[in-house]
């Protein structure tokens, strides 16, 4: 049974929320979907996963979040930041789930910015980060990409012909052209986040989790493939690696040949054992 809220009202935006509700006392995944901050849209989330989630008693709470360019970066993290409150606090006026009991979970961007919420204020109990990065200073990033440099060019008067002057919460698939655009050039930090690289470093080093791991990160459980075509599998190994030199729990899954996206495939045994492996993990940090 799902119920849609708004989590939070701005000029522009209603960001709304999925609550997928298993009962009283149940623990919370708060889910961030993915699209590179550009595009995307919560209803990404396959159904195959949020019943196998749901059936296991885990109440899910699946976000939107405003979108650049259009929205400043660091609003698009506050909004994250906003939608953790909203369902530890505002949200438990109709859920009377356990807010002691909260993972955040994402693939991609989404799981760029669940390992993020381990250096907020308020972190969660457990991330799970599906070929998510940490590192979003690397060279992964910063330089072209040459996955992408081998579609067709896309210039820039076409990627920005894709994106508006509004903010948004929905990022049509149109928009995928625009981050393209970004990763052929080498310019997806400086479009998104309207800072330097090289420049601004120490202004974006606070959002680059890999900078931030201490001692109380959450216990966090990585699932990659190691044939990535987009976000590489190195990005899972090095957070896996910082956080047990800092002594946090963690697990890392390698989906051996898989691409972007694999979770997607859902019956898939390699992706069907992982998930296996993920709730396993939930029940011991949650």
């Amino acid at each position: 049974m799902k119920e849609t809220r708004i989590y939070k009202q701005t000029e522009e935006c209603s960001i709304r929320a999925d609550i997928y509700y298993q009962g009283a006392k149940s623990p919370v995944i708060i889910y961030i979907h993915s699209g590179a901050l550009i595009f995307g849209t919560r209803e990404w989330l396959p159904v195959e996963q949020i019943e196998y989630l749901t059936n296991r008693g885990y109440s899910l709470v699946n976000i939107d979040y405003r979108l650049a360019p259009e929205t400043d970066f660091e609003c698009i993290i506050e909004d994250i930041r906003d939608a953790i409150h909203w369902v530890r606090t505002e949200a438990t006026e109709w859920y009377d789930y356990d807010v002691n009991k909260i993972a955040v979970m994402g693939g991609s961007a989404g799981g760029y910015l669940s390992l993020l919420t381990g250096t907020m204020d308020y972190r969660p109990n457990a991330i799970v980060s599906f070929y998510g990065y940490g590192d979003i200073l690397g060279s992964w990033y910063t330089h072209p990409s040459d996955y992408y440099c081998k579609k067709p060019l896309i210039d820039r008067v076409s990627a920005v012909n894709r994106i508006g002057n509004v903010e948004i919460t929905d990022g049509k698939w149109d928009r995928f052209d625009y981050y393209v655009y970004c990763r052929q050039q080498g310019r997806w930090i400086q479009e998104v986040t309207k800072m330097d690289p090289t420049l601004d470093i120490e202004k974006l080093k606070p959002y680059n989790p890999i900078d931030n791991v201490t001692k109380e990160y959450p216990p966090t459980i990585f699932i990659h493939g190691n044939q990535d075509t987009d976000v590489p599998y190195e990005q899972s190994i090095i957070m896996h690696e910082k956080l047990k030199d800092m002594g946090v729990h963690t697990k890392l899954i390698t989906i051996d040949g898989a691409d972007h996206v694999f979770d997607h495939n859902f019956t898939d045994q390699q992706v069907q054992r992982a998930f296996t492996e993920l709730i396993e993990f939930l029940k011991i940090h949650l």
